[in-house]
């Protein structure tokens, strides 16, 4: 199965602030430090679940991951709005 030249650029990333830079997502580097692992993972596992196959479904799924993530800390008992990302859509 070839690979798309999407998949070969996110393999060569050595962290996640390199792919929060290539697809252009703006982030906050003390969230970045406090919830690392759980982003990769989330991440890599979006990737595992749609393939994508160009730089739009690739910065979808790191967004997704991002804001999972970020809505994951806030308290569920309250209407808290999510205020992770400045480009969210579920502002």
């Amino acid at each position: 199965m070839q690979k798309s030249q999407i998949q070969r650029t996110i393999e060569n990333f050595t962290s996640i602030e390199q792919a929060l830079d290539y697809f252009e997502i703006g982030f906050d580097s003390r969230f970045i430090n406090a919830n690392r692992l759980q982003l990769v993972k989330r991440f890599n596992g979006y990737l595992l679940l749609d393939k994508p196959d160009d730089w739009f479904s690739a910065r979808r799924a790191l967004k997704n991951a991002y804001c999972k993530v970020q809505r994951s800390l806030l308290d569920k008992h309250t209407r808290s709005a999510c205020r992770g990302c400045t480009s969210c859509q579920r502002r």
